[in-house]
């Protein structure tokens, strides 16, 4: 199996499980603030950070100036359609660069805040990290809306009696 088309597969099987999580919230659970956690948040951070890591991947490093990471995290009433921009705008950049990138690359150095990376770490440390919100996102997403949940994977077995 090539390890590029496998990473591509595994961000659109995350990017799919976030989304339709996302299908399941109105605007009022979108922007519901728990401390620092709503699923606004997320999704501005996610896009934001895929879009700065995955520009220029392999020509300049991933923290570009223009991002504003810390800003990501700033709670504010934005439109959903205009974040959720910010969250297709960095997917879109994300498979653009994956579908650029060969198994041969892997062994490149890349550098993300000024520390050299393989090609192959960067990635295992973005798949992780994006994992790891779309989870939260989902969780959120479940807990706002108790028993109307629509499982997102295999539908939980019955208990036997």
């Amino acid at each position: 199996m090539l390890v590029i088309p496998a990473i591509t597969e595994e961000y659109r099987r995350y990017q799919s499980v976030a989304e339709k999580a996302l299908a399941q919230v109105d605007d009022a659970t979108f922007f519901t603030l728990d401390g620092e956690v709503s699923i606004a948040v997320y999704v501005k951070h996610v896009g934001g950070n895929l879009h700065s890591r995955f520009t220029d991947f392999l020509t300049s490093d991933g923290e570009k100036p223009w991002r504003n990471r810390d800003g990501e995290f700033d709670f504010d009433r934005t439109q959903r359609a205009e974040l959720m921009d910010v969250w297709r705008q960095g997917w879109s950049t994300l498979f653009a660069t994956l579908g650029g990138l060969s198994d041969g690359d892997l062994g490149k150095s890349v550098k993300i805040r000024g520390s050299e990376l393989t090609v192959a770490l960067a990635l295992a440390r973005s798949l992780a990290h994006t994992a790891y919100h779309a989870g939260q996102i989902v969780l959120l997403a479940k807990s706002a809306a108790g028993g109307q949940w629509k499982n997102l994977s295999m539908p939980r077995i019955p208990a036997a009696r």
